[in-house]
């Protein structure tokens, strides 16, 4: 196994993105970095289960008091969830058609709500995951994800879940079915996994999506025939040990480390900040310059809400933290840092 420069460029990133979450936390109104492509781009948090979307999930569909707490409707509301990924779609289904729940909500009437939204121009899907369309007879993709659920509802999967004896075994009852594949089983497990109907340690399984591929390839000269997943388990051991070299003072969620998901998640990261920070290392999509660019949101900022078995307890943050000046050893010429 033979590292390239770029895994220290990887190291930085995570620690100055983890920066970035505190600081935004501290101050909401920014500037939260002085990294001008942090700054310019949309990137995820350091930990997957701190970014937006996420931590909506975890407080508002699986968590809040208000809903029923069996496992048919946990996994029913996440799946809902995670499958458009999206936010403003669940809030709008909600004001549609009600708290969203498997024994009293219409999948068809929720398929007409969503052929609604999609007709007054709004976007159904988040652009995070390329979203294949199961085949299951209908015209509309939202209406054959919504058979898809109803599909694993009838085959009565979340109790077969709920029973899996390992992440691996959630994994594998949700791999077969239509339309998801290898990766988005992966998220979704571990979506699921943040509830309450699972109580597996993250550390326990981990699946390498493409642009995770990417970054390890960016970042490692050899990987000496280790499989992309053993890889992201070296990185994942290495941490504390690496950021001590770089002299980073990484503060992590309160004592809970970087998981395997967050490293796998910090791959596909560093796949997208090469492209500007190391335009001359082509990895092995191909891919040359970031799409997404940071749009600020406009919803308030809540308090951090993670799971709460993990018990964890982050430590205030300290308004004089400076920021970083030094990820790279230079920047394209036509970067420049906007405050936020």
């Amino acid at each position: 196994m033979e590292f390239s420069p770029i895994i220290d460029t990887y190291w930085r990133f995570a620690h100055e993105r983890q920066q970035v979450y505190f600081r935004r936390l501290q101050d909401p109104a920014g500037p939260w970095t002085n990294d001008p492509i942090i700054d310019r781009y949309r990137f995820t948090n350091a930990y997957r289960a701190a970014d937006r979307v996420s931590q909506y999930l975890i407080r508002h569909v699986q968590y809040d008091e208000s809903r029923s707490q069996s496992i048919e409707e946990i996994f029913f509301r996440t799946l809902v969830f995670k499958i458009f990924n999206k936010i403003e779609t669940w809030e709008y289904l909600e004001r549609v058609a009600g708290a969203l729940s498997w024994a009293h909500t219409s999948l068809s009437e929720m398929s007409d709500a969503l052929d609604r939204m999609m007709a007054a121009g709004h976007a159904v899907y988040s652009a995070a995951y390329i979203m294949p369309a199961p085949k299951l007879g209908f015209v509309r993709k939202h209406a054959n994800h919504l058979a898809l659920i109803k599909m694993m509802m009838d085959d009565k999967l979340p109790a077969k879940i709920a029973d899996a004896p390992t992440l691996r075994h959630v994994f594998d009852l949700l791999v077969p079915y239509n339309g998801l594949g290898r990766f988005l089983a992966f998220q979704y497990t571990i979506d699921l996994n943040y509830s309450s109907m699972l109580n597996f340690d993250e550390s326990d399984f981990v699946i390498a999506g493409p642009g995770a591929l990417d970054g390890i390839a960016k970042c490692f000269v050899d990987t000496g025939r280790l499989s992309a997943e053993e890889i992201i388990y070296e990185v994942t051991n290495m941490q504390t040990a690496a950021f001590a070299q770089l002299k980073l003072d990484f503060k992590g969620l309160g004592k809970r480390l970087l998981q395997p998901i967050d490293c796998q998640n910090l791959f596909c990261e560093i796949s997208k900040y090469a492209r500007v920070a190391h335009p001359n290392v082509p990895g092995v999509s191909g891919r040359t310059r970031i799409k997404q660019q940071y749009r600020p949101s406009r919803r308030q900022t809540e308090k951090p809400f993670f799971p709460p078995r993990w018990q964890v307890e982050l430590e205030p943050v300290t308004p004089k933290d400076p920021m970083n000046r030094q990820l790279c050893l230079s920047w394209p010429a036509d970067l420049s840092v906007a405050s936020r």
